[in-house]
């Protein structure tokens, strides 16, 4: 069943299809959210995102999701370079091209992080809106797929709500 959905917590926890990182061009993930999976899911993930670098921002690649429940990460950079402070426009690119990547391999359901909002330094409240109204419009027009929000923290769990 298609929708979307919000839940509080740690976004390495959920059984999905897949995941999104808010990634940056060369794929190293030495912090925030990255980081987090590569602690979680193992350094292969990490070493098969940077097999793809560069990655734009604006497009997508995937990999396998180690030791994670998920079945893939999907890396979609909202910066060029590690710890760049981002606008809400590379939110919006890398919200689009993760979920046209999943489309793509045939993946319907991801779940998504905060995106620009932990080193990017987008407010939380619009980087919720921007990636709230895409994902709607892309749910509403790919029957079956299914989009959670993952608030890591009360503030951007409550943000995501708001926006539904």
């Amino acid at each position: 069943m298609g929708g979307v959905s919000v839940v509080s917590g740690d976004i390495c926890a959920l059984n999905v299809d897949a995941i999104v990182n808010p990634a940056n061009s060369s794929g190293s993930m030495g912090g925030g959210v990255a980081l987090t999976i590569r602690r979680k899911g193992g350094q292969i993930i990490e070493d098969e995102a940077m097999a793809h670098a560069p990655v734009a921002v604006g497009s997508a690649v995937l990999t396998t999701a180690g030791r994670l429940p998920c079945r893939f990460v999907i890396h979609a950079p909202t910066m060029v370079g590690p710890a760049e402070r981002v606008g809400v426009g590379n939110v919006r690119r890398a919200v689009l091209a993760a979920l046209e990547l999943a489309r793509e391999k045939g993946i319907f359901e991801v779940a998504f992080p905060g995106m620009g909002t932990g080193v990017g330094g987008v407010d939380k409240g619009e980087a919720a809106h921007v990636m709230v109204c895409e994902i709607l419009d892309f749910v509403s027009k790919n029957e079956g797929f299914r989009v959670v929000l993952v608030g890591f923290d009360e503030e951007l769990y409550e943000c995501f709500l708001g926006e539904l």
